[in-house]
């Protein structure tokens, strides 16, 4: 198998050349997917990576008779369902029996001992997942259903979704000489590292989203859903812990089953498992689990033992629910129920307001927990919590407390209900709650709660693009107390500068050169850098495109501004509350005493339309005759949009070298791709219009 196939699409033309070059592709791509998602040992850079995949792209677009249902191009989504159907188990997914203490690990040592006859019994250990349990079946070495436990006899089948799971192989591989075999089934556990989830929720709560209650419900709500294109986009894994069928193969021990797996394409924890010779190692087993599970990047909330001998298994025989020759043993809990004693506000960084519970203090897997993040007036008002409630709260690994639910039955009536402040707590500004209720924002520019964070957007490359001042610096001048409000900047001076560690003459005069410059500033890039809340840089193009100055545009109605396309009532509610907060109209107004001047080359009374109005482009990889930014503000002076992600609505997508996922949804939607020369030329011919 070449490890990376000579394959040039553009030079191929008939049909039996793009054959043997896309068999070639799909081989060495499932050999690298193997070598990184199963060995953990690349030998091809994410770079080459991407090469050969835009190159199987390229093959199965121009010949489409090619496509497989097996190919590496699959893992990227399909076509949306209207429901997931339902998949019989071959033989029953039991659940686990679970004990609580090292003497019920004991106990059931015991039963096994003695219905064995055994003086010394060898258990695999291994974590217990708190994911998605799954089922794969492979017929011929090639992904035909996956499902989930359901109710141990029938699940749904979400083998669409899975397939996007990368760690999943679409085509089994026969490593190290290891036959594949003619029927496989197997077992094992659907997973969302806990970084990856806390970047979910983020996301999340940057679109308005409720967020996801624990890795394992994202988990669980990604494999779920209806459309595989939304599953492709969440960070999943997996981990194989059993065969339940293996035709054509013998094993004699789970350990030996384990050990193949792998060399099979399929991903097994090798880490955290570990052959135990009698309980007291399974014991000693759990204790050291117990003591790393808040450093591991996944979570577990136990320990599973399996009698390893097969032969075993088969003699010690399953109950109507559990199997009797496994066991888990369980973590202390992490839920516990405590009282909500007030709900308190705080204002992030961004202006975001959350509500947070102030709880009587109970201990929760070791840790006492005072406080827990409620998310926002939708959950609250959802869930229907209420001050004074009795409430389930669970702290799961080193994830922020929430809570879970109220517990009705405690309610005596003196519960009283939270209601969102319409004045932020920390300046007294207005307030601006989203119609669906799940973020409430402060429009203060000068707030304290949230000034360093408003600062460093307002000079970012959208805005008024200050180089020189990021975050760092920004930390460094409010920290000197520099920096307490937007116009700061502006007053800034070279003495104040200089008195600063580590500035010096040349980097002051750089930072005081590039503020100076920024005053002079077009409307849309100061409305934008402004931060109005729900307004990013697109919309702040759009006001500047129909308004010709700021005043015009601060004592503009609501009305008037839901005559814009593009505008709704929230947007608009938005943008007039902004502009009536007396605050904010004070510190614009010092900014532009301080010499800020503003152009609009986007107005005209009589608006003809730009010549890219309406079209959209993605960039991706590296461009070398402009950074990102620079091509985005090139395609939006001439009326066009620059997005992050590919869609149908996509007109062009720009692929500089080291390009990767996004060739990927272009060939699926059919967006036209050019590469940085074609771009330069594309955009040229419209030069006349800068």
């Amino acid at each position: 198998m070449e490890i990376k196939p000579d394959v040039q699409p553009a030079s191929i033309t008939s049909e039996d050349e793009a054959k043997r070059a896309v068999h070639k592709l799909r081989e060495a791509i499932r050999l690298h997917n193997y070598r990184y998602y199963v060995v953990d040992d690349p030998i091809i850079s994410d770079a080459e990576y991407d090469q050969l995949m835009a190159a199987l792209l390229d093959l199965e677009a121009r010949f489409p008779e090619l496509a497989s249902p097996d190919s590496p191009t699959q893992q990227v989504g399909g076509k949306p369902r209207e429901e997931l159907g339902t998949v019989e188990h071959p033989t029953p997914m039991l659940s686990l029996k679970s004990v609580q203490d090292e003497n019920g690990l004991r106990d059931f040592n015991r039963s096994c001992r003695q219905k064995l006859n055994e003086k010394v019994i060898e258990y695999i250990a291994e974590p217990k997942y708190d994911g998605l349990a799954v089922e794969l079946i492979y017929q011929r070495g090639r992904l035909v259903v996956a499902s989930t436990r359901g109710d141990g006899q029938r699940g749904e089948d979400i083998t669409a979704n899975v397939k996007t799971v990368r760690e999943v192989p679409l085509v089994l591989l026969g490593q190290e000489g290891e036959v594949i075999p003619e029927r496989l089934v197997v077992r094992g556990e659907i997973f969302m590292r806990i970084a990856e989830f806390r970047e979910l929720n983020e996301r999340r709560a940057r679109a308005g989203e409720p967020p996801f209650a624990n890795p394992r419900n994202a988990a669980a709500g990604s494999v779920r859903q209806l459309d595989p294109n939304i599953t492709a986009q969440r960070s999943l894994h997996i981990f194989l812990y059993e065969a339940t069928h293996v035709e054509g193969r013998e094993f004699e021990t789970q350990w030996q089953v384990l050990e193949t797996l792998p060399k099979w394409g399929l991903k097994v924890n090798k880490e955290r498992l570990r052959i135990c010779s009698g309980v007291e190692e399974a014991i000693q087993f759990h204790r050291e689990l117990a003591q790393d599970r808040d450093h591991l990047e996944y979570e577990i909330d136990g320990s599973v033992f399996k009698v390893n001998r097969l032969a075993y298994q088969k003699q010690l025989g399953v109950r109507s629910r559990d199997p009797k020759w496994a066991v888990a043993f369980k973590f202390k809990p992490r839920q516990m129920t405590t009282r909500i004693n007030a709900i308190e506000v705080q204002v992030g960084r961004t202006g975001v307001l959350t509500p947070v519970a102030l709880l009587e203090p109970v201990q929760i897997g070791g840790v006492e927990v005072k406080r827990a993040s409620l998310h926002n007036l939708s959950e609250i008002e959802r869930k229907d919590i209420r001050i004074g409630d009795t409430v389930l709260v669970e702290r799961a690994g080193d994830v922020i407390p929430y809570v879970v639910k109220p517990v009705m039955e405690q309610r005596n009536g003196s519960e009283r209900q939270f209601t969102m402040p319409d004045k932020c707590p920390v300046c007294g500004s207005e307030v601006v709650l989203s119609d669906d209720r799940k973020t409430a924002v402060c429009t203060g520019l000068a707030c304290d709660a949230q000034i360093r964070r408003r600062i460093e957007h307002f000079v970012s490359k959208g805005g008024m693009n200050v180089q020189g001042l990021g975050e760092k610096m920004v930390d460094k001048l409010a920290g000197a107390g520099l920096l307490k409000r937007l116009s700061s900047i502006f007053e800034l001076n070279r003495d104040d500068l200089l008195s600063l560690d580590r500035m010096g003459a040349k980097s002051t005069d750089n930072l005081l050169r590039e503020i100076e410059q920024s005053k002079q500033q077009t409307m849309a890039r100061f409305l934008f850098a402004l931060g109005i809340p729900l307004v990013g840089e697109h919309l702040a193009r759009v006001l500047a495109e129909n308004f010709a100055t700021l005043p015009d545009l601060m004592q503009a109605s609501r009305e008037e501004l839901q005559k814009i396309n593009e505008i709704g009532p929230e947007v608009a509610n938005s943008i007039v509350r902004f502009f009536a907060d007396q605050k904010n109209r004070s510190v614009i107004a010092e900014m532009l005493a301080a010499g800020v001047q503003l152009s609009n080359p986007l107005y005209q009374a009589e608006y003809e339309p730009l010549p890219l109005q309406g079209v959209t482009f993605v960039f991706t990889g590296t461009l070398e005759r402009w950074t990102r930014s620079e091509a985005k503000a090139l395609v939006e002076s001439l009326g066009g949009r620059a997005v992050s992600g590919v869609s149908r609505r996509t007109d062009y997508v720009v692929a500089g070298p080291g390009a990767g996922s996004k060739l990927q949804e272009a060939a699926k939607h059919g967006v036209a791709v050019m590469d940085e020369k074609q771009f330069a030329e594309f955009i040229d011919r419209y030069r006349k219009h800068l």
